[in-house]
Protein backbone atom coordinates (compact mmCIF):
# COMPACT_ATOMS: atom_id res chain seq x y z
CA UNK A 1 0.00 0.00 0.00
CA UNK A 2 1.72 3.58 -0.73
CA UNK A 3 2.74 5.80 1.81
CA UNK A 4 0.37 8.39 2.28
CA UNK A 5 3.49 11.09 1.93
CA UNK A 6 4.33 10.43 -1.29
CA UNK A 7 3.49 11.84 -4.61
CA UNK A 8 2.34 8.17 -5.54
CA UNK A 9 -0.91 8.40 -3.17
CA UNK A 10 -4.13 9.47 -4.88
CA UNK A 11 -5.56 12.30 -3.54
CA UNK A 12 -9.59 13.19 -3.22
CA UNK A 13 -8.88 16.90 -5.11
CA UNK A 14 -11.50 19.14 -3.09
CA UNK A 15 -13.11 22.35 -5.09
CA UNK A 16 -10.87 25.50 -4.29
CA UNK A 17 -13.97 27.60 -5.13
CA UNK A 18 -15.29 29.13 -2.55
CA UNK A 19 -13.42 27.68 0.17
CA UNK A 20 -12.17 31.12 1.51
CA UNK A 21 -15.72 31.92 2.67
CA UNK A 22 -16.56 28.01 4.16
CA UNK A 23 -13.53 28.95 5.57
CA UNK A 24 -14.62 32.26 7.35
CA UNK A 25 -17.90 30.26 7.87
CA UNK A 26 -16.22 27.40 9.77
CA UNK A 27 -14.26 29.72 12.10
CA UNK A 28 -17.11 31.96 12.58
CA UNK A 29 -18.60 28.63 13.72
CA UNK A 30 -16.02 27.24 15.87
CA UNK A 31 -14.97 30.71 17.59
CA UNK A 32 -18.64 30.90 18.56
CA UNK A 33 -18.77 27.46 20.07
CA UNK A 34 -15.18 28.01 21.82
CA UNK A 35 -16.26 31.57 22.98
CA UNK A 36 -18.94 30.02 24.82
CA UNK A 37 -17.08 26.82 26.27
CA UNK A 38 -13.81 28.74 27.25
CA UNK A 39 -16.33 30.81 28.84
CA UNK A 40 -17.43 28.24 30.77
CA UNK A 41 -14.17 26.98 31.35
CA UNK A 42 -12.56 30.08 32.89
CA UNK A 43 -15.23 30.15 35.51
CA UNK A 44 -14.18 26.80 36.18
CA UNK A 45 -11.39 27.97 36.65
CA UNK A 46 -11.88 30.89 38.55
CA UNK A 47 -14.21 28.48 40.98
CA UNK A 48 -11.13 25.97 41.28
CA UNK A 49 -8.14 28.81 42.12
CA UNK A 50 -10.70 30.64 44.60
CA UNK A 51 -11.25 26.86 46.21
CA UNK A 52 -8.32 25.86 46.65
CA UNK A 53 -6.23 29.43 47.57
CA UNK A 54 -3.28 30.38 45.80
CA UNK A 55 -0.70 27.41 47.16
CA UNK A 56 -3.39 24.74 46.40
CA UNK A 57 -3.91 25.59 42.96
CA UNK A 58 0.00 26.07 42.60
CA UNK A 59 0.51 22.57 43.27
CA UNK A 60 -2.45 22.02 40.54
CA UNK A 61 -0.91 24.03 38.11
CA UNK A 62 2.59 22.61 38.61
CA UNK A 63 1.33 18.89 37.87
CA UNK A 64 -0.78 20.39 35.26
CA UNK A 65 2.33 21.58 33.65
CA UNK A 66 4.47 18.71 33.65
CA UNK A 67 1.88 16.43 31.87
CA UNK A 68 2.16 19.38 29.22
CA UNK A 69 5.21 19.09 28.80
CA UNK A 70 5.76 15.14 29.21
CA UNK A 71 2.51 15.09 26.41
CA UNK A 72 5.22 16.00 23.49
CA UNK A 73 6.75 12.32 23.81
CA UNK A 74 3.49 10.50 23.11
CA UNK A 75 2.39 13.33 20.40
CA UNK A 76 5.36 12.57 18.64
CA UNK A 77 4.48 15.72 16.22
CA UNK A 78 1.33 13.68 14.69
CA UNK A 79 -1.10 16.04 15.49
CA UNK A 80 -0.51 18.43 12.54
CA UNK A 81 0.86 15.94 10.19
CA UNK A 82 -2.80 14.27 10.50
CA UNK A 83 -4.92 16.96 9.69
CA UNK A 84 -2.76 17.71 6.56
CA UNK A 85 -2.71 14.23 5.65
CA UNK A 86 -6.19 13.62 6.28
CA UNK A 87 -7.23 16.44 4.56
CA UNK A 88 -5.21 15.78 1.14
CA UNK A 89 -6.08 11.56 1.77
CA UNK A 90 -9.55 11.26 3.35
CA UNK A 91 -10.42 8.31 1.99
CA UNK A 92 -7.45 7.15 4.24
CA UNK A 93 -8.37 9.00 7.41
CA UNK A 94 -10.21 5.32 9.26
CA UNK A 95 -6.25 3.72 8.21
CA UNK A 96 -4.38 6.94 10.07
CA UNK A 97 -6.38 7.18 12.98
CA UNK A 98 -5.74 3.52 13.86
CA UNK A 99 -2.11 3.40 13.80
CA UNK A 100 -2.19 6.77 15.78
CA UNK A 101 -3.91 6.20 18.64
CA UNK A 102 -1.91 2.16 18.88
CA UNK A 103 0.86 4.29 18.56
CA UNK A 104 0.13 6.85 21.38
CA UNK A 105 -0.99 4.24 23.33
CA UNK A 106 2.04 2.60 23.19
CA UNK A 107 4.23 5.72 23.83
CA UNK A 108 2.00 6.33 26.81
CA UNK A 109 3.83 4.07 28.75
CA UNK A 110 7.00 5.69 28.21
CA UNK A 111 5.17 9.16 29.28
CA UNK A 112 4.37 7.10 32.55
CA UNK A 113 7.63 6.55 33.58
CA UNK A 114 8.93 9.87 32.89
CA UNK A 115 6.20 12.07 34.77
CA UNK A 116 6.68 9.53 37.72
CA UNK A 117 10.32 10.80 37.83
CA UNK A 118 9.81 14.38 37.13
CA UNK A 119 6.77 14.55 40.04
CA UNK A 120 9.48 13.80 42.34
CA UNK A 121 11.13 17.20 41.64
CA UNK A 122 7.67 19.72 43.30
CA UNK A 123 7.30 16.86 45.65
CA UNK A 124 3.57 15.97 43.57
CA UNK A 125 4.46 12.02 43.08
CA UNK A 126 1.00 11.23 45.21
CA UNK A 127 -0.72 12.59 41.63
CA UNK A 128 0.63 10.52 39.41
CA UNK A 129 -2.49 8.17 38.64
CA UNK A 130 -4.82 11.50 38.23
CA UNK A 131 -1.85 13.05 36.27
CA UNK A 132 -1.03 10.92 33.86
CA UNK A 133 -5.15 10.14 32.74
CA UNK A 134 -5.19 13.77 32.40
CA UNK A 135 -2.31 13.64 30.45
CA UNK A 136 -2.37 10.49 28.10
CA UNK A 137 -6.83 11.44 27.54
CA UNK A 138 -5.96 15.13 27.20
CA UNK A 139 -3.85 13.75 24.31
CA UNK A 140 -6.13 11.70 22.73
CA UNK A 141 -9.19 14.23 22.33
CA UNK A 142 -7.00 16.45 20.61
CA UNK A 143 -6.05 13.85 17.93
CA UNK A 144 -9.73 12.72 17.79
CA UNK A 145 -11.21 16.43 17.08
CA UNK A 146 -8.30 16.85 14.27
CA UNK A 147 -10.58 14.67 11.93
CA UNK A 148 -13.23 17.31 11.94
CA UNK A 149 -10.63 19.88 10.75
CA UNK A 150 -9.53 18.23 8.29
CA UNK A 151 -12.69 17.33 6.28
CA UNK A 152 -13.75 20.72 7.66
CA UNK A 153 -16.90 19.54 9.38
CA UNK A 154 -16.46 21.56 12.39
CA UNK A 155 -20.09 21.80 13.64
CA UNK A 156 -19.29 18.26 15.19
CA UNK A 157 -16.41 19.84 17.10
CA UNK A 158 -18.46 23.33 18.29
CA UNK A 159 -20.69 20.71 19.70
CA UNK A 160 -18.16 18.49 21.82
CA UNK A 161 -16.71 21.57 23.11
CA UNK A 162 -19.05 22.88 24.65
CA UNK A 163 -20.75 19.91 26.11
CA UNK A 164 -17.04 18.92 27.38
CA UNK A 165 -16.97 22.53 29.41
CA UNK A 166 -20.13 21.65 31.01
CA UNK A 167 -19.36 18.16 32.40
CA UNK A 168 -15.90 19.89 33.81
CA UNK A 169 -18.07 22.70 35.02
CA UNK A 170 -20.96 20.19 36.63
CA UNK A 171 -17.96 17.88 38.08
CA UNK A 172 -15.97 20.91 39.90
CA UNK A 173 -18.98 22.42 41.17
CA UNK A 174 -19.56 19.42 42.77
CA UNK A 175 -15.54 19.27 44.23
CA UNK A 176 -16.60 22.80 45.83
CA UNK A 177 -19.46 21.99 47.64
CA UNK A 178 -17.77 18.50 48.83
CA UNK A 179 -14.92 20.49 49.68
CA UNK A 180 -12.15 18.28 48.07
CA UNK A 181 -8.44 19.24 47.49
CA UNK A 182 -6.05 19.06 44.42
CA UNK A 183 -6.61 15.33 43.68
CA UNK A 184 -10.34 15.49 42.99
CA UNK A 185 -10.47 18.58 40.26
CA UNK A 186 -7.32 16.63 38.64
CA UNK A 187 -9.64 13.64 38.19
CA UNK A 188 -12.72 16.07 37.30
CA UNK A 189 -10.32 17.17 34.38
CA UNK A 190 -9.42 14.03 33.34
CA UNK A 191 -12.79 12.93 33.02
CA UNK A 192 -13.95 15.89 31.05
CA UNK A 193 -11.58 14.25 28.52
CA UNK A 194 -12.69 11.16 28.92
CA UNK A 195 -16.46 12.22 27.86
CA UNK A 196 -14.76 13.72 24.67
CA UNK A 197 -13.22 10.97 23.67
CA UNK A 198 -16.27 9.14 23.60
CA UNK A 199 -18.25 11.86 22.25
CA UNK A 200 -16.05 11.71 19.43
CA UNK A 201 -15.40 8.30 18.75
CA UNK A 202 -19.26 7.82 18.74
CA UNK A 203 -19.69 10.34 15.90
CA UNK A 204 -17.00 8.99 13.40
CA UNK A 205 -18.48 5.90 14.07
CA UNK A 206 -22.39 6.88 13.90
CA UNK A 207 -21.41 9.01 10.63
CA UNK A 208 -19.66 6.67 9.08
CA UNK A 209 -16.55 8.94 8.84
CA UNK A 210 -14.46 6.42 10.36
CA UNK A 211 -14.23 2.97 11.76
CA UNK A 212 -11.34 2.41 13.91
CA UNK A 213 -10.01 -0.87 15.71
CA UNK A 214 -6.54 -1.47 16.86
CA UNK A 215 -3.67 -1.03 14.02
CA UNK A 216 0.01 -0.78 13.72
CA UNK A 217 1.57 -0.64 10.30
CA UNK A 218 5.71 -0.28 11.09
CA UNK A 219 6.28 0.97 7.01
CA UNK A 220 3.96 3.95 7.69
CA UNK A 221 4.13 4.84 11.48
CA UNK A 222 8.06 5.61 10.59
CA UNK A 223 7.36 7.28 7.42
CA UNK A 224 5.27 9.87 9.63
CA UNK A 225 7.94 9.36 12.49
CA UNK A 226 10.34 10.87 9.89
CA UNK A 227 7.86 13.32 8.51
CA UNK A 228 6.65 14.58 11.84
CA UNK A 229 10.29 15.15 13.72
CA UNK A 230 10.53 18.47 12.93
CA UNK A 231 6.85 19.14 14.26
CA UNK A 232 7.56 17.08 17.06
CA UNK A 233 10.62 19.42 17.85
CA UNK A 234 8.35 21.75 17.19
CA UNK A 235 6.01 20.89 19.57
CA UNK A 236 8.71 20.28 22.08
CA UNK A 237 10.36 23.66 22.07
CA UNK A 238 7.20 25.71 21.79
CA UNK A 239 5.64 23.51 24.77
CA UNK A 240 8.54 24.10 26.29
CA UNK A 241 8.36 27.78 25.70
CA UNK A 242 4.77 28.41 27.00
CA UNK A 243 5.65 25.88 30.08
CA UNK A 244 8.82 25.99 31.18
CA UNK A 245 8.28 28.94 33.31
CA UNK A 246 5.87 27.50 35.87
CA UNK A 247 9.18 25.12 37.02
CA UNK A 248 11.46 27.14 36.99
CA UNK A 249 9.25 29.80 39.25
CA UNK A 250 8.57 26.83 41.03
CA UNK A 251 12.00 26.36 41.49
CA UNK A 252 12.98 29.53 43.29
CA UNK A 253 9.52 30.73 44.52
CA UNK A 254 6.89 29.35 46.54
CA UNK A 255 3.53 27.22 45.56
CA UNK A 256 1.71 30.48 46.53
CA UNK A 257 3.85 32.26 43.72
CA UNK A 258 3.11 30.15 41.58
CA UNK A 259 -0.60 30.54 42.51
CA UNK A 260 -0.48 34.07 42.12
CA UNK A 261 1.45 33.83 38.25
CA UNK A 262 -0.99 31.21 37.11
CA UNK A 263 -3.76 33.12 38.24
CA UNK A 264 -2.80 35.96 36.12
CA UNK A 265 -1.85 33.27 33.32
CA UNK A 266 -5.46 31.86 32.99
CA UNK A 267 -7.29 34.61 31.02
CA UNK A 268 -4.23 35.07 28.84
CA UNK A 269 -3.82 31.24 28.15
CA UNK A 270 -7.51 31.62 27.63
CA UNK A 271 -7.37 33.69 24.67
CA UNK A 272 -5.37 31.54 23.15
CA UNK A 273 -8.32 29.25 22.07
CA UNK A 274 -9.22 32.22 19.56
CA UNK A 275 -5.84 32.23 17.24
CA UNK A 276 -5.73 28.20 17.44
CA UNK A 277 -9.32 27.18 16.51
CA UNK A 278 -8.94 29.91 14.03
CA UNK A 279 -5.34 27.83 12.59
CA UNK A 280 -7.41 25.03 13.01
CA UNK A 281 -9.60 25.80 10.10
CA UNK A 282 -7.33 27.91 8.19
CA UNK A 283 -4.60 24.93 8.22
CA UNK A 284 -6.01 22.42 5.55
CA UNK A 285 -7.29 25.37 3.34
CA UNK A 286 -3.40 26.73 3.33
CA UNK A 287 -2.42 23.31 2.84
CA UNK A 288 -4.56 22.84 -0.16
CA UNK A 289 -3.88 25.73 -2.00
CA UNK A 290 -0.13 24.76 -1.79
CA UNK A 291 -1.11 21.77 -3.88
CA UNK A 292 -3.39 22.73 -6.15
CA UNK A 293 -4.06 26.50 -5.73
CA UNK A 294 -0.71 28.24 -5.40
CA UNK A 295 -1.58 31.33 -6.84
CA UNK A 296 -4.03 31.99 -3.91
CA UNK A 297 -1.70 31.01 -1.08
CA UNK A 298 0.10 34.30 -0.86
CA UNK A 299 -3.12 35.93 -0.53
CA UNK A 300 -4.73 33.41 1.72
CA UNK A 301 -1.88 34.19 4.04
CA UNK A 302 -2.22 38.02 4.48
CA UNK A 303 -5.54 37.66 5.17
CA UNK A 304 -5.10 35.13 7.93
CA UNK A 305 -2.69 37.60 9.31
CA UNK A 306 -4.91 40.91 8.93
CA UNK A 307 -7.71 38.65 10.61
CA UNK A 308 -5.37 37.45 13.48
CA UNK A 309 -4.43 40.89 14.13
CA UNK A 310 -7.81 42.55 14.18
CA UNK A 311 -8.51 40.22 16.96
CA UNK A 312 -5.39 40.22 18.83
CA UNK A 313 -4.44 43.59 18.85
CA UNK A 314 -7.64 45.19 20.56
CA UNK A 315 -7.33 42.65 23.19
CA UNK A 316 -4.02 43.48 24.05
CA UNK A 317 -5.12 47.10 24.46
CA UNK A 318 -8.18 46.51 26.58
CA UNK A 319 -6.72 43.71 28.56
CA UNK A 320 -3.43 46.20 29.31
CA UNK A 321 -5.36 49.20 30.05
CA UNK A 322 -8.35 47.35 32.11
CA UNK A 323 -5.97 45.01 34.02
CA UNK A 324 -7.40 46.28 37.17
CA UNK A 325 -11.03 46.20 36.80
CA UNK A 326 -10.40 42.75 35.25
CA UNK A 327 -8.49 41.20 37.92
CA UNK A 328 -11.16 42.50 40.42
CA UNK A 329 -14.32 41.54 37.90
CA UNK A 330 -13.24 38.12 37.22
CA UNK A 331 -11.85 37.54 40.93
CA UNK A 332 -8.16 36.45 40.89
CA UNK A 333 -5.72 36.88 43.07
CA UNK A 334 -4.72 40.19 43.95
CA UNK A 335 -1.48 40.38 43.24
CA UNK A 336 -2.01 38.70 40.06
CA UNK A 337 -2.94 42.61 38.58
CA UNK A 338 0.49 43.94 37.43
CA UNK A 339 1.79 40.33 35.61
CA UNK A 340 -1.97 40.24 33.79
CA UNK A 341 -0.98 43.88 32.31
CA UNK A 342 2.43 42.96 31.26
CA UNK A 343 1.00 39.89 29.52
CA UNK A 344 -1.84 41.74 28.03
CA UNK A 345 1.82 43.24 25.82
CA UNK A 346 2.40 39.52 24.27
CA UNK A 347 -1.19 38.92 23.14
CA UNK A 348 -1.01 40.26 20.04
CA UNK A 349 2.06 38.63 18.80
CA UNK A 350 0.29 34.72 20.50
CA UNK A 351 -1.88 35.36 18.01
CA UNK A 352 -0.14 36.72 15.08
CA UNK A 353 2.76 34.41 15.15
CA UNK A 354 -0.28 31.50 14.44
CA UNK A 355 0.53 33.06 10.68
CA UNK A 356 3.80 31.64 10.46
CA UNK A 357 3.05 28.83 11.99
CA UNK A 358 -0.35 27.66 9.52
CA UNK A 359 1.68 28.90 6.20
CA UNK A 360 5.26 27.22 6.98
CA UNK A 361 3.31 23.80 8.08
CA UNK A 362 1.23 24.28 5.12
CA UNK A 363 4.36 24.42 2.32
CA UNK A 364 6.09 21.54 4.26
CA UNK A 365 8.77 23.88 5.76
CA UNK A 366 7.78 23.06 9.10
CA UNK A 367 11.44 22.57 10.23
CA UNK A 368 11.92 25.54 9.23
CA UNK A 369 9.47 26.96 11.76
CA UNK A 370 11.43 24.36 14.15
CA UNK A 371 14.29 26.74 14.50
CA UNK A 372 12.51 29.87 15.08
CA UNK A 373 11.01 27.95 18.05
CA UNK A 374 13.99 26.51 19.05
CA UNK A 375 15.46 30.11 19.16
CA UNK A 376 12.31 31.43 20.71
CA UNK A 377 12.97 28.27 23.45
CA UNK A 378 16.27 28.89 24.17
CA UNK A 379 15.70 33.26 24.60
CA UNK A 380 12.75 32.18 26.80
CA UNK A 381 15.03 30.07 29.33
CA UNK A 382 17.27 32.75 29.50
CA UNK A 383 14.99 35.16 30.56
CA UNK A 384 13.42 33.17 32.82
CA UNK A 385 16.72 32.39 34.77
CA UNK A 386 17.43 35.91 34.72
CA UNK A 387 14.59 37.45 35.79
CA UNK A 388 12.79 34.88 37.81
CA UNK A 389 15.38 35.21 40.75
CA UNK A 390 15.33 38.88 41.04
CA UNK A 391 11.83 39.73 40.46
CA UNK A 392 9.65 36.62 40.59
CA UNK A 393 6.28 35.86 38.89
CA UNK A 394 6.46 39.62 37.04
CA UNK A 395 9.67 38.36 35.78
CA UNK A 396 8.23 35.20 34.36
CA UNK A 397 5.28 37.72 33.06
CA UNK A 398 8.24 39.77 30.74
CA UNK A 399 9.95 36.38 29.85
CA UNK A 400 7.23 35.30 27.76
CA UNK A 401 6.23 38.99 26.00
CA UNK A 402 9.61 39.06 25.22
CA UNK A 403 9.61 35.73 24.06
CA UNK A 404 6.42 35.75 21.82
CA UNK A 405 8.10 39.07 20.33
CA UNK A 406 11.68 36.95 19.36
CA UNK A 407 9.21 34.26 17.77
CA UNK A 408 6.89 37.01 15.75
CA UNK A 409 10.13 37.91 14.37
CA UNK A 410 11.61 35.01 13.08
CA UNK A 411 8.60 33.93 12.01
CA UNK A 412 8.22 36.54 9.73
CA UNK A 413 11.74 36.25 7.96
CA UNK A 414 11.30 32.75 7.47
CA UNK A 415 8.06 33.48 6.01
CA UNK A 416 9.60 35.84 3.78
CA UNK A 417 12.59 33.68 2.62
CA UNK A 418 10.02 30.08 1.69
CA UNK A 419 7.28 32.37 0.36
CA UNK A 420 7.30 35.86 0.31
CA UNK A 421 7.56 38.81 2.43
CA UNK A 422 4.01 39.35 3.94
CA UNK A 423 3.66 43.29 3.68
CA UNK A 424 3.06 43.64 7.80
CA UNK A 425 3.52 47.78 7.77
CA UNK A 426 0.82 47.72 4.84
CA UNK A 427 -1.56 45.27 6.43
CA UNK A 428 -1.10 46.47 9.62
CA UNK A 429 -1.56 50.46 10.18
CA UNK A 430 -4.98 50.92 9.59
CA UNK A 431 -5.64 48.20 12.86
CA UNK A 432 -3.00 49.53 14.91
CA UNK A 433 -4.45 53.15 14.74
CA UNK A 434 -7.95 51.58 15.54
CA UNK A 435 -6.84 49.97 18.19
CA UNK A 436 -5.02 52.71 20.06
CA UNK A 437 -8.30 54.90 19.38
CA UNK A 438 -9.95 52.62 20.98
CA UNK A 439 -7.62 52.84 24.28
CA UNK A 440 -7.54 56.42 24.57
CA UNK A 441 -11.01 56.49 26.29
CA UNK A 442 -10.51 53.07 28.21
CA UNK A 443 -7.46 55.16 29.36
CA UNK A 444 -9.08 57.75 30.53
CA UNK A 445 -12.17 55.79 32.41
CA UNK A 446 -9.61 53.28 33.97
CA UNK A 447 -10.11 54.60 37.58
CA UNK A 448 -13.76 54.01 37.31
CA UNK A 449 -13.11 50.35 36.38
CA UNK A 450 -14.60 47.26 39.08
CA UNK A 451 -16.23 44.83 38.77
CA UNK A 452 -19.14 44.83 36.71
CA UNK A 453 -18.47 48.52 35.30
CA UNK A 454 -15.97 46.73 33.65
CA UNK A 455 -17.79 44.70 31.25
CA UNK A 456 -19.40 48.33 30.37
CA UNK A 457 -15.92 49.51 29.53
CA UNK A 458 -15.32 46.35 27.53
CA UNK A 459 -18.53 46.84 25.27
CA UNK A 460 -17.81 50.16 24.93
CA UNK A 461 -14.49 49.80 23.83
CA UNK A 462 -15.54 46.94 21.02
CA UNK A 463 -17.81 49.49 19.63
CA UNK A 464 -15.11 52.68 19.33
CA UNK A 465 -12.71 50.04 18.21
CA UNK A 466 -15.41 48.66 15.26
CA UNK A 467 -16.35 51.54 14.14
CA UNK A 468 -12.34 53.27 14.12
CA UNK A 469 -11.86 50.08 12.14
CA UNK A 470 -14.27 50.74 9.36
CA UNK A 471 -13.94 54.45 9.29
CA UNK A 472 -10.56 53.73 8.82
CA UNK A 473 -10.92 50.81 6.17
CA UNK A 474 -8.88 48.06 8.04
CA UNK A 475 -10.96 45.98 6.03
CA UNK A 476 -10.48 46.03 1.84
CA UNK A 477 -13.25 44.90 -0.47
CA UNK A 478 -12.54 41.66 -0.77
CA UNK A 479 -12.48 40.78 2.79
CA UNK A 480 -15.74 42.77 3.53
CA UNK A 481 -17.29 40.99 0.21
CA UNK A 482 -15.91 37.04 1.56
CA UNK A 483 -17.40 38.05 5.08
CA UNK A 484 -20.71 38.51 3.55
CA UNK A 485 -20.91 35.73 1.32
CA UNK A 486 -19.90 33.54 4.54
CA UNK A 487 -23.03 35.43 6.61
CA UNK A 488 -25.46 34.63 3.38
CA UNK A 489 -24.37 31.04 3.18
Amino acid sequence: MDDPTTAEAAPVRPATAGVGSRAVRNTALVLAARILSRAIALVTVLATLNHLGPAGFGRFQTLVTYTSVITVLVDLGFNTLYVREAARHPGEIARYLSNLITTRLLMSLLGLVVLAVALRIPGLQSLLLPGFLLMILASLSQLLRQTFYALQRVGFDAVETVLEAGVLLVLTLAGILTRQGVAYFLWAYALSYAFACVFILTVLVVRRIAVLRPRFELRLVSTWLVASLPLALTFVVTTLYFKIDVPILQLFRSFDEVGWYASAYKPFEALLFVPMSMLNVIFPLLAVYHREAPERLAVATDRFYKLLLLLGWPLTVGVFVLAPGLTSLLHLYRQAEPALAILALGIVFMFINNTWIGTLNAIDRQAAFTWAALASLIVNVGLNLLLIPAYGYVGAAWATVLTEAVLFVAGLLLTRHFLRLVPVLRLSWRVLIAGLVMGVPLWLLRGFTGGWVTLGLVALGGLIYAAAALLLRALDAGELDMIRRAVRA
